[in-house]
């Protein structure tokens, strides 16, 4: 099995893919447990002396101003993971949770928290074992870290609480501890409020959809040429020297991607000969320069993703000269925004892969192509409402695109009296990039099925392999009326498993 080694300069977003979701050991670097000793050591001089310190001799938030004595201060961090592990609502998805505390673990890990090395082995021996903490889908506000949920996953720590094991069923977390051999921790100064204090979920969740994205963006510059082709479009709007002149690098990938997929196309440029169009419209036309623009959203997303992988983020941190001090360095601002950003870009991808879509059905507009796809128009209503659940996707994706980041709800009687939002915003772009994967998939439907509508010209070699692979796959082609609801999954599962881009990419290479 793959081992991910933490050290104290910060993780890669594949080591956090591998955790998450490919189920890889953690292992400690000498490195990280000698960092984790020096700075418990100041930890406990600081502890041992009569001036408060935050958070490891005093109360929390807007409690703060209370000195706690020696004999209650291991109870005071007992309590504050106990009282923060209020979060509400449905269960958060086990890739999620897993990539939270690998990125708490990474933190802790940088020697700035002030963590006792045997914690942290805890965190990575919890993890190892396939032991998952049930965390829910609200109570953090994106500031201060993602506070509850990194709460119940302290709680598990702590052998209380609920977890699910590796058998996927869940029961008393300190039931699965014991089974596996692990000791609940007894958390010292400083160290429950070490492990609530991160942007670790919304962290996680954003890694996650920027390697989702990564596929479903390839996806849609396929099934765009493939809804080019099928309108007969023309191709040389992609040309590399029209987009050398607007040189935003996304734009150049897609219409690169788009391009490759169409190589040796015989359907392409047909509508010059029959039904003259001076311009194809700007669903087709413009696609490299929408889902460019989404390519680059990326971009400047994954810049921040690294940038906070590479952070320690906690409140208050250790500092190699021996100080301890309060920051603000906890708040989700930098996150927030570009899980935000990379909603609206989806939404955008989604909404012009639909208007490619209705094309295709419309009879007024698809040049030549059967209204709706049907074999028998009247009698059968073909594609009809697949768009029409394509449509309400859209509208949902739309809505999904109103940013988290905007809003902001004071808390902890003021004294947290801005918040980030950030853990919302991750969790929308989840539901956006999965309502994504479902738009492109119903485009993939549509076109693949008229490709095939256009008989006596051949398709590019690369749609061709997509028709082939997809029908393979369950993807039914044209014919009469039948239980749409399978087919569309199968597209969807298609998708989502990344077989459309590989189907191509047999074909041309790697795409962009």
């Amino acid at each position: 099995m793959h081992t991910v080694v933490v050290g104290t300069s910060g993780v890669t977003a594949s080591d956090v893919l591998a955790v998450a979701r490919g189920g890889a050991r953690i292992e400690l670097s000498a490195q990280a447990v000698a960092a984790l000793a020096a700075a418990r050591e100041i930890v406990d001089a600081l502890a041992a002396k009569p001036d408060p310190v935050y958070g490891v001799s005093t109360g929390f938030g807007a409690l703060a101003t209370r000195h706690i004595s020696q004999e209650l201060r291991a109870q005071l961090q007992r309590n504050i993971v106990r009282s923060h592990a209020a979060g509400m609502g449905p269960r958060v998805e086990r890739e999620v949770v897993r990539a939270l505390m690998f990125l708490r673990l990474k933190t802790v890990c940088s020697g700035h928290t002030g963590v006792r090395p045997e914690v942290a082995q805890t965190m990575a021996d919890v993890l190892n074992a396939g032991i998952t903490p049930v965390v829910h889908e609200y109570g953090s506000l994106g500031c201060s870290g993602d506070l509850a949920p990194l709460s119940h996953c302290a709680l598990t720590l702590m052998g209380e609480g609920d977890a699910e094991g590796p058998d996927g069923v869940v029961r008393p977390a300190g039931e699965l501890l014991a089974e596996h051999g692990i000791q609940p921790v007894e958390l010292r100064e400083k160290e429950g409020l070490a492990l609530l204090n991160g942007t670790d979920g919304m962290l996680g969740m954003l890694i996650m959809a920027l390697a989702d994205l990564d596929t479903l963006y390839k996806s849609a510059d396929i099934t765009a040429a493939l809804s080019l082709e099928a309108l007969l479009g023309t191709d040389k709007v992609l040309a590399p020297e029209l987009h050398a002149i607007r040189p935003h690098p996304g734009q150049g990938a897609s219409a690169a991607n788009m391009l490759a997929v169409l190589k040796g196309s015989q359907l392409t440029g047909h509508h010059q000969d029959d039904a003259p169009r001076v311009q194809d419209a700007y669903s087709v036309r413009c696609a490299p320069q929408v889902a460019g623009a989404g390519r680059d959203t990326m971009a400047h997303a994954r810049l921040v993703a690294e940038r906070e992988l590479a952070a320690a983020v906690d409140n208050p941190v250790v500092l190699p000269d021996g100080r301890v001090e309060s920051n603000g360095n906890f708040h989700g601002a930098p996150v927030a925004y570009v899980l935000d950003f990379l909603a609206i870009a989806a939404a955008d991808l989604g909404s012009i892969a639909e208007r490619r879509t209705d094309r295709l059905l419309d009879k007024n507009r698809s040049h030549g192509l059967p209204p709706f796809l049907a074999d028998d128009a009247g009698v059968d209503s073909g594609l009809m409402i697949a768009q029409y659940t394509q449509a309400a996707l859209v509208s949902e994706m739309k809505r999904l695109a109103v940013p988290a980041s905007a809003d902001s709800i004071p808390s902890s009687a003021m004294q947290e009296d801005h918040v980030s939002m950030g853990w919302s915003a991750a969790r929308k772009l989840r539901t956006a990039v999965d309502n994504l994967t479902r738009i492109i998939a119903v485009e993939l439907y549509a076109a693949t099925r008229a490709v095939e509508l256009r008989e006596g010209l051949a398709p590019a070699p690369a749609s061709q392999a997509v028709i082939e692979a997809v029908r393979a796959a369950g993807v039914q082609g044209p014919g009469p009326d039948r239980f749409l609801a399978p087919d569309l999954a199968a597209a969807d599962a298609f998708v989502r498993g990344g077989h459309l881009v590989a189907a191509v990419e047999a074909v041309t290479g790697p795409l962009a």
